[in-house]
């Protein structure tokens, strides 16, 4: 079997024994492909003296997008610059409530173990995030607020309180980040949040601290960086109406404080669609629309500001040339326009109680236009993140029984700085940093010794570097750098830049850790000029030029332009300058000590908590994904301390477990422990660890834990381990197989005698039930048919029913096939008269469905096949044979009829045309002859000739024998002379033509048919007779008595 698939089946069985034991068990499932991936503890480094290893363990995961890595309980966290996959919900789910050590580093194990230590000792937590810019702090802020967002309890306050703190972020970002050389997105302040837990642990506030705000980002840029985002997102997302009331133009090149980088747009960055973010945030967070006014019109005064312009006059006094900018800067400030104007161009000084004006030269009245913007900006992100703070104040009389509710605070603050030119800027991070690392160490070694401790572990002290030297050097009293920079800015005479450095070279010329140009050797002075000095921090030589140094911290404002400003309209602008600045004698403090005190107050804040640490790495200045700068990475592992971190952390036992934890894990590996152990734990890891052959001074044995020293203990006892899982797995899978397919067997037997079972009990169910109807049945017939003859009753009811349904069901099957089906069901006799119904009813519609179909030359069939049976049925003998041939509508075809006939016809329609024979009156001799039937005559033809024209109105009669002969007599009316006689006719169609003459003559009723003799007139006053007998074939002749005698068979008896 595969080692994977080994790896698959145990932790299959990790899972099981965690259900079995109530212990999550979990391991670090890196330590199993740490060849691949590195390991996931720097601590598990064998060699975690150098800095090589260190890099490559980073660089190894890195690889495989593993992003994060501890240092003991410190994650370090690489920028991907890419998005992974691991920051969803399935995720948070994931790391929600599990030990620290369960599941793989990452950002959410930090956050959750913060949070549960929070519920659990009720003490208020810390989690100090740092890196340079671009390392990714801002984002690991924002996702640790998010987890906290999905993961914590909810309620209607509570969602209120995590949507604000969750939408302060873009608008401190807006106001407060911007596009650095190293971070399109970088944070140019520092900030602590605190956010508040009620008993419950459900966020109910917040409080955010921000420090060292760089404001010379407002007047001035490097070339590729930009000003805050807040203007280009204002000008390029700001509605046409909005920017019309500003008085600004969507295009930053307008304005002189957006062009000094030259890179007013970045491809990441969607100022647009911020903006939308940031609106809506400002409503989130409780801003009213007079306050976005406001705040809008002073980013909008500040842009104006950068737009004022200056010129010297006659005595080289500086005199204002944008007039333009004035009244905008007027309206927005709400100050008089005048009053500005002349403030941007004198200084009031007061000496000796009387105030005097002084008019400013160019570079003056530039220096005082500039300090007015970053100060009015700088106040104003204070009154920001002031609002922000009242938004998510907790208000405890909510929550009435609790005093106070629990912190987390998260500490957003830039890491060490190094730049080609570094400034007083750089100078107040690096000290911060100083100060945060100091602080670290004191409380990785305090945590280190507590742990030792409570073990009942012999503490061996650490040898580590000490950086109080060097916050000493920046911080002490009188002899500090800040002391000393500060009594040069307040000293009077002509205090400058270089006259500081020459104060510091005097002071502190013997420490250790500082180094001037004119204190330097030969060969350290050619990297260091004249108005440098240089520090030896913890994490490195830092040189600073000391230029501006006197003017950034001093931060003045001349006192006219803040007594403009106290009288402003604007609310914000007012709240941020008081009245009591102008009053107050006091000069205020430097921003050095500022910034000093604020620190110390941070410092006595963290002190207060238990900390949690994420250090941030960059892996490359050009923020591409996958690309691993080892250069850049080694520089930021040095200014982060992390190789001072992990060798106070390995001090002493690299590894440490609570014996359940490490048993559990183990246990396989010995016989007497395995598959379970009944004792103590802490006996189960002692014998564990003797039949492993761990060494006395490789482990510890502590109350609750087992210490291991070295890494390679822990890796062979995991090799150990990988084997063990082979056997182990086969076993298991083999357990399982027969485990599984019996229990599926016994299911499946289960099941098939519950369906016999339910089957079984359904048929006799049936089966009853069928003979139970059946009887009931018979019973209700049996007691119908005695009271079938009785009145409708319940007792014969069911009988009646029956035999009803059962009559016209067998009349459904039964029906009559046509009209001349004769057939029907006897009924019984209660549906008796019903039945006759029923038939008359179907009688009519079978005719009537039959009629619909007729034609109207099968109409006329009918019609005279009708006619010839109310003539001949029952009288003349052929006349069945006749029935079923259909009557043709002519014997004769046009054709066959002389031309000269159709002529003298005219327009006389020949109706039927019929050859026939005919005899004579006198000897009865035979001649052929056409019988033709028009609309009023009937002739008599002869080839060419009509012989004799017979209208139907001398048509007395018709005479025809009984027998099957096919003589007939047409008697004709003797008294037109035209007339010869009656006239003897056979035709082979006798029945058809007589039919057809009878119906064109209307002589139907005139039809004579004669059992014996047919008497016929021959002329004038003379008679013929023609005598009909039976005989066995048709004979026809003149007889002896003069006769004519027709001898006939007989087809149809009588």
């Amino acid at each position: 079997m595969g080692r994977r698939k080994a790896r698959q089946v145990w932790g299959l069985y990790f899972k099981e024994a965690a259900g079995s034991d109530g212990i999550r068990l979990t391991m670090e499932s890196a330590l199993t492909a740490r060849d691949r991936v590195g390991v996931q503890d720097f601590v598990l480094l064998e060699n975690f003296t150098s800095e090589a290893a260190f890099i490559e363990n980073l660089r190894k995961r890195f690889k495989e997008n593993l992003i994060y890595t501890y240092i003991g309980s410190v994650l370090v966290s690489v920028n991907p610059y890419k998005d992974l996959e691991i920051y969803s919900k399935q995720h948070m789910e994931r790391y929600r409530g599990v030990s620290f050590y369960e599941v793989s580093p990452h950002l959410y194990a930090i956050a959750d173990n913060s949070y549960r230590s929070l519920r659990i000792e009720r003490k208020d937590q810390c989690i100090l995030i740092s890196g340079e810019s671009g390392a990714g702090k801002t984002e690991a802020t924002k996702k640790i607020l998010q987890y906290y967002a999905v993961t914590c309890p909810a309620s209607d306050q509570v969602e209120t309180v995590k949507d604000r703190l969750l939408q302060s972020n873009p608008v401190l970002e807006a106001f407060g980040n911007a596009k650095t050389l190293r971070n399109d997105n970088s944070s140019r302040f520092g900030k602590y949040m605190d956010v508040q837990f009620d008993y419950k642990g459900a966020p109910v506030g917040g409080h955010i601290l921000n420090y060292l705000l760089e404001k010379s980002r407002v007047v001035h840029q490097n070339h590729g960086e930009r000003n805050f985002h807040i203007f280009y997102q204002l000008l390029e997302g700001g509605e046409d109406d909005l920017l019309r009331r500003l008085g600004l133009e969507k295009n930053p090149q307008q304005y002189h404080y957006l062009v000094k980088g030259q890179c007013a747009r970045v491809s990441s960055i969607s100022d647009k669609n911020d903006w939308k973010v940031v609106r809506r945030a400002l409503s989130v967070i409780n801003f009213n629309d007079n306050e976005v006014e406001d705040l809008l019109s002073i980013v909008a005064s500040v842009l104006h500001l950068g737009n004022v312009q200056f010129a010297a006059d006659e005595q080289g006094n500086a005199q204002v040339t944008t007039e333009n900018q004035i009244k905008y800067l007027a309206r927005l400030l709400g100050v008089e326009g005048s009053v500005l104007r002349e403030a941007l161009i004198h200084k009031t000084i007061i000496a000796k109680g009387e105030e005097l004006v002084s008019p400013l030269n160019l570079e003056q009245a530039a220096y005082a236009r500039d300090a007015l913007a970053k100060a009015v900006y700088g106040r104003t992100f204070s009154w920001l993140v002031n609002k922000i703070n009242k938004s998510l104040a907790y208000k405890e009389a909510e929550c009435p029984g609790w005093r106070s509710a629990t912190v987390l605070g998260l500490l957003d603050i830039y890491g060490f700085e190094v730049f080609q030119h570094n400034s007083f800027e750089q100078f107040c991070i690096n000290y911060c940093n100083e100060k945060l690392q100091q602080l670290f160490i004191e409380l990785t070694l305090k945590s280190e010794q507590e742990e030792y401790e409570s073990e009942g572990i012999a503490w061996e002290p650490v040898q580590y570097f000490n950086n109080k030297i060097i916050c000493d050097l920046v911080e002490e009293k009188f002899k500090g750098i800040i002391s000393i920079l500060d009594e040069e800015c307040l000293r009077p005479g002509d205090a400058t830049d270089m006259t500081f450095l020459e104060k510091l070279e005097e002071t502190v010329k013997n420490h250790p850790h500082f180094l001037t140009h004119k204190l330097a050797d030969q060969k350290t002075r050619k990297s260091l000029g004249r108005e440098e000095f240089r520090l030896l921090h913890y994490a490195g030589e830092v040189t600073y030029s000391v230029t501006g140094f006197l003017d950034k911290n001093n931060d003045l404002l001349f006192r006219n332009l803040k007594e403009t400003m106290c009288n402003s309209e604007n609310t914000i602008i007012n709240h941020c300058f008081e009245r009591t600045e102008l009053t107050d004698k006091k000069r205020p403090e430097t921003a050095a000590t500022q910034f000093k005190n604020s620190l110390s107050k941070l410092m006595e804040i963290l002190m207060s908590k238990e900390p949690s640490y994420i250090r941030c790495i960059k892996p490359n200045d050009a923020k591409q994904a996958g690309r691993f700068d080892e250069v850049l990475i080694r520089h930021q592992v040095k200014y982060l301390g992390l190789m001072e971190n992990l060798r106070v952390r390995r001090a002493g036992f690299a590894y440490r477990r609570k014996y359940e934890i490490f048993l559990q894990r183990y246990k396989s590996l010995c016989s007497e422990t395995w598959p379970t152990w009944e004792g103590r734990p802490h006996d189960g890891v002692a014998v564990l660890v003797k039949h492993l052959g761990y060494k006395q001074e490789e482990y510890k044995m502590g109350r609750t834990k087992i210490f291991i020293r070295f890494p390679k203990t822990l890796f062979a006892t995991e090799d150990a381990l990988e084997i063990r899982k082979q056997s182990l797995a086969t076993k298991i899978q083999a357990t399982w197989r027969g485990f599984y397919w019996r229990q599926k067997f016994l299911h499946m037997k289960h099941s098939a005698i519950t369906i016999q079972s339910w089957w079984r009990g359904t048929q006799g169910r049936r089966k009853a039930s069928k003979k139970k109807w059946a009887v009931e049945t018979i019973r209700r017939f049996i007691k119908g048919f005695i009271y079938r003859n009785y009145p409708r009753c319940s007792e014969n009811e069911y009988f009646l029913d029956y035999i009803r349904y059962s009559f016209l069901m067998n009349l459904k099957r039964n029906l009559p096939k046509n009209v001349l089906d004769k057939s029907w069901p006897t009924p019984p006799p209660s549906l008796y008269e019903v039945s006759q119904l029923l038939r008359q009813l179907c009688m009519q519609n079978m005719v009537w469905s039959y009629c619909k179909r007729i034609s109207p030359e099968w109409k006329q069939q009918l019609d005279q096949k009708v006619v010839a049976s109310e003539m001949f049925k029952g009288k003349k003998d052929n006349y069945p044979q006749s029935v079923p041939r259909l009557f043709i509508n002519t014997r004769l075809g046009t054709e066959e009829i002389n031309p000269k006939v159709l002529q003298v016809l005219g327009n006389e329609t020949i109706k039927y045309a019929v050859p026939v024979v005919k005899y004579d009156r006198k000897g009865y001799k035979a001649r052929v002859r056409q019988l033709l039937l028009t609309q009023n005559a009937i002739f008599i033809v002869e080839e060419a000739k009509i012989k004799q024209r017979i209208d139907y109105a001398n048509l007395t009669g018709i005479s025809v024998s009984s027998l099957s002969d096919s003589l007939f007599v047409l008697h004709v009316r003797c008294e037109d002379n035209k007339q010869k006689g009656d006239v003897v006719l056979q035709s082979d169609h006798v029945i058809e033509t007589l039919t057809k003459t009878a119906m064109s003559a209307d002589k139907i009723n005139n039809v004579n048919i004669s059992q014996g003799s047919i008497k016929f007139t021959i002329g004038q006053g003379k008679e013929g007779i023609i005598d009909f007998t039976s005989g066995s074939e048709l004979l026809i002749a003149k007889a002896k008595n003069g006769h004519l005698a027709v001898v006939a068979p007989r087809l149809n008896s009588r």
